[in-house]
């Protein structure tokens, strides 16, 4: 009876014993206080509603640094006229100012510039659909309960895209298990909270969050030791009146070292 009890823990472990090669930067859209090692990179492409595409180039400078920038391109695939996001990338910066140990989650101070979905210039509201996280701090810390598992909060604060005088703080939080060797659940909700306000009557039919926040699920799968793709649900909160059904994405992420 021992040695079936054995047994079936050593399987279970190797069963649940994870491919991915580093902790995930993002979960769907949140950032974790993962970061890239040193001398790794990885290459990024969203694959976006209406046809829009946004690759992403990220860095690993050292074991606590990564830096990384974006470009997105709406309208990519289609008959309607293509059109770039912003005329210049999108950067991201990661710090981690503590690594996780036994009892203490892991810190990182970051910035990420890029938002998602359509960008905005019209009526001088200069945003995206939603908002960048801005200069974020995130707390991340992980378990093995039959897999890998993390939780991961933060705080953020966007100073830029705030024509619509929606200026507050911002928080979010979510969590990744993985499922087996090869796949890993993803779940985070951003509560949203600068980007609540009612601007109906000062934009017209351009119309941002309700006040409900954005739940996003997604599942990963390691298609081989340096490729990832991931399918994901977005605002399943429906959290804007142009949205009827949630978001549908596909993620695609190459890495390897140089």
């Amino acid at each position: 009876m021992k040695r079936t009890l054995l047994l079936l823990t050593l399987l279970t472990a190797l069963w649940a014993q994870s491919n991915f090669q580093y902790p995930p930067l993002y979960l769907v859209s949140i950032p974790t206080a993962g970061t890239l090692p040193k001398g790794s990179y990885t290459l990024e492409l969203l694959l976006q509603n209406n046809g829009g595409i946004l690759p992403k180039l990220g860095v690993g400078l050292t074991d606590h640094f990564t830096i990384g920038m974006s470009f997105g391109v709406q309208r990519f695939i289609g008959e309607e006229r293509t059109e770039v996001s912003k005329p210049t990338p999108e950067v991201q910066v990661k710090y981690r100012i503590f690594d996780e140990t036994e009892s203490y989650p892991a810190l990182v101070i970051g910035l990420d510039t890029q938002g998602r979905g359509d960008y905005n210039d019209e009526k001088g509201l200069n945003r995206y659909d939603q908002k960048a996280w801005g200069v974020y701090l995130v707390s991340s810390k992980n378990w093995n309960l039959l897999g890998d598992f993390g939780l991961h909060l933060g705080i953020s604060k966007n100073t830029w895209e705030n024509d619509d005088n929606d200026e507050d703080l911002d928080i979010f939080f979510g969590l990744d298990k993985a499922l087996n060797r090869d796949f890993a659940l993803m779940v985070e909700y951003d509560v949203a909270l600068n980007d609540d306000q009612d601007t109906t009557n000062d934009l017209g039919d351009i119309t941002f969050g309700k006040g409900q926040g954005y739940l996003n699920a997604g599942l990963r799968w390691v298609v081989a030791p340096n490729l990832m793709l991931e399918l994901n649900v977005n605002n399943v909160t429906l959290n804007h009146d142009r949205a009827d059904y949630s978001n549908r994405e596909v993620k695609i992420m190459y890495s390897a070292s140089f």
